[in-house]
């Protein structure tokens, strides 16, 4: 395991190398640059804006560019953001916390739900309840989740008054105090359950459909020749191998942490890296957008290898050498 686990990680260095060209050529392939339409043309002079330029690098050959970038990330200088004025870490480093806080609380919605749900479903096939949970999958499944966010906030923000539809926390509050931290759980909850609901359908159908075909398993007909207990059978032998694609999903599920949901963080105006990123592209915030993607694809590689190496620690059956 010690081995495979090495290799992995040294596949993974040209992988990155590979990545960050295709983002540094990304980058300089959008129109424009972070000046255009950012400075008023009669305040600012055609010569003061060919000066910023050429003074933040933008006029110096491309592989000049690329090398000072990659050079810089490794070293962890991101740059400076073009549209807020300060280093792009303490940007990213403002948000995280929050994209964090609605990732974990969206994916214990999700595994909660999902084995409530796929557990009964799996025990009670072709049910009325099973039929249920099924037609709220499909539902799942088929629903945008920026239409399922704009529905929650109508309902629930503006017409029960519920939940907050917008931000992270209530400004007036002290920060650290019991009533602080209440009020980050009350404005997460909104945008967590749209995103963990609707993460639940597709986790759901695959416990369902992993109970129903490890049931009808030689061990579990031995199972119930031997008189063992109905009960002991589910939770013991078909549930533990059924829970293995779950625990798999696990590993991408860090990547979703961090990365935030993007279209959900934008709906709620939920202050996270992912509203971040969007809001990057759209005023061309070199340094920050960069960042993000680099932080994202390096993430998504390391979503693999957690899959990976779980896989491998929940099937007693794999070993890898």
């Amino acid at each position: 395991m010690l081995k495979y686990t090495l290799r992995r990680i040294l596949i993974m260095i040209p992988m990155l190398f590979l990545i960050s060209v295709v983002v540094f050529t990304l980058a300089m392939l959008m129109p424009g640059d972070p000046f255009t339409g950012e400075l008023d043309p009669n305040i600012h002079t055609e010569e003061y804006i060919q000066e910023m330029r050429k003074e933040l690098g933008y006029d110096d050959p491309i592989h000049e560019q690329y090398f000072r970038w990659i050079k810089n990330f490794v070293q962890g200088e991101f740059g400076k953001s073009t549209r807020y004025k300060v280093p792009a870490n303490d940007i990213i480093m403002e948000r995280i916390p929050n994209t964090v806080f609605l990732g974990i609380t969206s994916i214990l919605i999700t595994y909660f739900f999902a084995f409530l749900m796929g557990r009964y479903a799996g025990r009670k096939p072709y049910t009325l309840g099973d039929h249920a949970i099924g037609t709220f999958n499909y539902l799942g499944l088929a629903l945008p989740s920026f239409v399922a966010g704009v529905f929650a906030i109508y309902f629930f923000a503006f017409g029960l008054n519920w939940f907050p539809s917008n931000g992270s926390v209530d400004i007036s509050l002290e920060k650290g105090t019991l009533d602080y931290w209440l009020s980050r759980l009350h404005h997460v909850l909104l945008p967590a359950i749209v995103l963990g609901l609707l993460s639940t359908a597709s986790y759901t159908q695959f416990l369902r459909n992993d109970i129903i075909e490890n049931s009808r398993k030689d061990y579990v007909r031995t199972a119930r020749a031997k008189g063992t207990r109905e009960s002991k059978i589910y939770n013991v032998h078909i549930l533990r191998n059924s829970i293995i694609p779950l625990v798999t999903f696990l590993g991408f599920d860090f990547v979703s942490i961090i990365g935030g949901a993007i279209i959900t963080e934008t709906i709620f105006t939920y202050p996270g890296i992912g509203q971040l990123f969007l809001n990057s592209v759209t005023t061309r915030d070199y340094p920050i957008l960069m960042t993000l993607t680099m932080i994202f694809s390096t993430l998504t590689l390391l979503g693999n290898l957690i899959a990976d190496l779980l896989y491998g620690i929940v099937d007693p059956r794999i070993r890898v050498e």
